[in-house]
């Protein structure tokens, strides 16, 4: 799976191994989730990576192990 993945593009690897990217800024010193309407385009792409492997896992998967892990929120924890 790694190596197909891969061949896909580097950065969704790095989605399962690293977890989502969520955009955040600082407010009142601290770092917050940014709203998506503030997203800028550089974060956009990094969001969807995590998206993308998501679907690849899911399509490769049969309904019993779909089914185990189609609630969770990020490739990382499927």
């Amino acid at each position: 799976m790694k190596i197909f993945i891969d061949s896909i593009d580097q950065e969704i690897w790095n989605a399962i191994v690293n977890g989502p990217f969520i955009p955040k800024h600082v407010v009142d010193d601290k770092q917050v989730d940014k709203p998506w309407n503030q997203w800028t385009e550089e974060e956009k792409k990094l969001v969807q990576y995590d998206r993308t492997t998501k679907n690849i896992l899911i399509s490769s998967m049969n309904m019993v192990d779909f089914s185990r892990v189609s609630q969770r929120e990020s490739a990382k924890e499927m």
